[in-house]
């Protein structure tokens, strides 16, 4: 039977005998399932933007935050890395097999040895990471080293943030696990305990401190350790609580890190890529670090609510599918996530472009963030908004290798993208400064995506189904409508800057259904039926 919406909520299921609920999980329709990661996750960057609003008018893109930014980047990026990149695209395929293949008590070794294992890793990175902070802050952001006390102040955060990824990345593990399972929804909300502890810090701890932009790397502290206490109910109501026990001979354990190795740059080359922007916009005016976060976090909105989303649930359904030895619904599983961040991810890539000052306006144009933070801001945004498309593709054509076990093809294809990215870095740097650093970002993700599909079209897996040519009409037709209305619709950004929070968040949600109501209407008009997007994974 298929499970609804309350499977992905074990809270609101009666205690199961564990030798039962370790057992190879259900098939469960993808769409429901992204939906509902997608729900979680709009909540969550919403929850994120209001950090931010927040992060904004108390700090604007002044030094504490450029500070905070890149103390927070450096674990946040090494958790994208090796958490809930190399390793979740390496655990869950071995997990979803031995859970297929295996009976229940290896399934438990395979986690007690893995939990284990990983938390000695990390203690070991967390440690060596805290002693060695000014040194990685050069590393990281060298253009601090021209202001010793901004980078003082970044190092003191580093050592407070860096323990962040010993607590998140056993979070991600806990997640991995939920999401082999089908407990979609419990990952999906536990980013809103980051946002939450972040907000909180910054408005009840900042007149506590001698250095106000410190209370954000409290913040991030209580949040790590928010976010893995909350799932651990869920792990032992499952009956999959491992008992971590250090075994790196473990079959299981070997294969995850054969697997991790080429993985670290084929999932994760976008994070590389943002990071050099990082080190490359601490050599640039003061303020480009900020801009370049502002930005982005506005791109990671419909990032993580579409493409993260459809790639979160279909990683698993594509294990099982390899597992299972079912090659046809494995290339109908692909072709359907192209299609679907297609139909969510090109019309909000094209809003972001014709409204970027008005976002940036009604969400940060207040308390420390000045007009001309708002100009430079949405020169990156627009830059990153070029890339959106490409960003979503990667999150969806990575796992048609993973899932299969291959690490070793999106390596080739990450190192190739990374070498790009910074040759497109030193070309466009200089006539367009910040903003160069952000569309060299959006070239390489096409890059990356463009080759990621080749190969798999090559190899035969990505077959796409018929319909292509009379999709493509659909959505052109129905981005062309949306812009247009858009364009038409919207006041000029400079009146923006004039109005009160309400009027903005008025007009804004005004475009926001009217684009979205011209564009759907336009796609049920041309036989768009959300019927054919129903897939079982």
């Amino acid at each position: 039977m298929t499970p609804d919406v309350a499977n992905d909520d074990s809270s609101s299921q009666p205690p199961q005998d564990p030798a039962a609920t370790a057992q190879p999980p259900a098939r469960v329709g993808l769409m429901r399932s992204g939906l509902i990661v997608s729900a979680m996750t709009m909540l969550s960057r919403v929850m994120g933007l209001a950090r931010d609003v927040v992060v904004a008018a108390m700090f604007g893109a002044g030094n504490g935050a450029d500070a905070f930014f890149v103390a927070f980047k450096v674990p946040n990026f090494m958790r994208r890395l090796f958490a809930e990149g190399a390793f979740n695209q390496a655990f869950i395929p071995v997990l979803s097999e031995y859970a297929t293949r295996k009976s229940r008590e290896e399934v438990r070794e395979l986690l007690d040895a893995v939990a284990g294992s990983l938390a000695v890793v990390l203690l070991l990175v967390t440690a060596l990471a805290m002693f060695a902070a000014p040194w990685l802050v050069w590393v990281f952001a060298p253009g601090f080293g021209r202001d010793p006390a901004k980078l003082a102040l970044t190092a003191d955060m580093l050592r407070l943030t860096f323990p962040y990824l010993l607590l998140i990345s056993l979070t991600a593990f806990a997640g991995s696990v939920l999401n082999t399972w089908n407990r979609f929804a419990i990952p999906a909300f536990t980013p809103v305990l980051l946002n939450l502890s972040l907000i909180g810090a910054a408005v009840l701890l900042t007149p506590l401190m001698s250095e106000p932009a410190m209370a954000l790397a409290w913040g991030g502290m209580i949040a790590g350790m928010a976010q893995l206490a909350f799932q651990v109910p869920f792990l032992v109501r499952l009956g999959l609580m491992p008992r971590p026990w250090p075994n790196f001979a473990h079959s299981g354990v070997k294969r995850i890190l054969l697997l991790m190795a080429p993985a670290l740059f084929g999932v994760s080359v976008s994070q590389i890529n943002l990071l050099l922007d990082t080190v490359l916009a601490s050599l640039l005016s003061p303020g480009s670090v900020s801009w370049l976060y502002y930005s982005d976090r506005l791109v990671e909105l419909p990032l993580g609510v579409f493409g993260i989303a459809i790639g979160t649930v279909i990683l698993p359904a594509l294990s099982k599918r390899h597992a299972d030895q079912s090659p046809q619904h494995f290339a109908r599983m692909l072709d359907w996530a192209i299609r679907a961040v297609l139909l969510l991810g090109l019309p909000a890539a094209l809003a972001l472009v014709l409204l970027a000052e008005p976002l940036l306006i009604s969400l940060f144009h207040y308390g420390a963030m000045t007009e001309h933070d708002i100009r430079m801001a949405a020169m990156s945004l627009r830059a990153y908004s070029l890339g959106l498309i490409a960003f979503m593709l990667i999150k969806v054509l990575a796992p048609g290798f993973f899932a299969r076990q291959n690490t070793k093809t999106p390596v080739k294809v990450g190192i190739i993208a990374m070498v790009a990215n910074m040759v497109f870095n030193l070309i466009l740097i200089w006539p367009l400064a910040h903003a160069g650093l952000a569309l060299a970002t959006a070239l390489s993700a096409f890059m990356n995506a463009g080759l990621l599909g080749y190969l798999l079209r090559r190899e035969g897996v990505l077959v796409f189904q018929p319909g292509w040519g009379r999709f493509a009409l659909q959505l052109g037709g129905g981005c062309a409508v949306m812009g247009a209305l858009l364009w038409g619709l919207a006041p000029d950004w400079q009146a923006w800057l004039g109005w009160g929070v309400w009027t903005r968040v008025g007009w804004l949600a005004t475009l926001v259904v009217a684009g979205a109501g011209v564009y759907f209407a336009w796609l049920l008009a041309l036989g768009v039926r959300p019927s054919q997007f129903k897939l079982n994974g």
